[in-house]
């Protein structure tokens, strides 16, 4: 185990890296447990880690050794062409869904609520078109960054 703490953006996160097997690794950030995929076996160096995918788990996190900070390069999820992703503004808690697969919205139409710092946050749309895909759920944590929804 090897727990780092990171200001990305000007936002804290405790990572804490956990078994790691070839090409996986158990992942914990914020609370919140990953699966991560690398593009190739860890190797034991202090070379950055370029991660592919990472997906939630029911992981279960185990305390920490406090070893010294690095930040592994993450590779970001490209939208398909002619969508509109709507990305979370902040770190939070899905608190509610206004909208569902196939819902045509309007540029500034709230499409859910995020609770972040005790504060409820109207997330809209950021474009006009049908809802294509909804990525989280109700309760769901997400961080900043992540794609909520995608509108084409």
């Amino acid at each position: 185990m090897k727990e780092y703490k990171l200001v990305i953006n000007g936002n804290r996160y405790n990572v804490v890296i956990g078994k790691i097997e070839g090409t996986s690794a158990e992942i914990e950030v914020n609370g919140t447990n990953y699966n991560v995929e690398f593009e190739k076996p860890v190797a034991k160096s202090s070379a950055p880690i370029k991660i592919i995918r990472s997906t939630p788990s029911a992981v279960s996190a185990a305390p920490s050794t406090g070893a010294p900070a690095a930040k592994p390069n993450v590779k970001p999820v490209a939208a398909p062409k002619g969508s509109h992703p709507v990305q979370s503004p902040l770190p939070g808690v899905i608190l509610e869904i206004k909208c569902a697969v196939g819902d045509t919205v309007k540029r500034g139409d709230v499409i859910l609520i995020l609770e972040a710092m005790k504060m409820e946050n109207v997330i809209e749309a950021t474009a006009n078109g049908k809802i294509k895909s909804i990525n989280v759920s109700k309760g769901d944590s997400v961080l900043e960054g992540d794609t909520l929804i995608v509108i084409g």
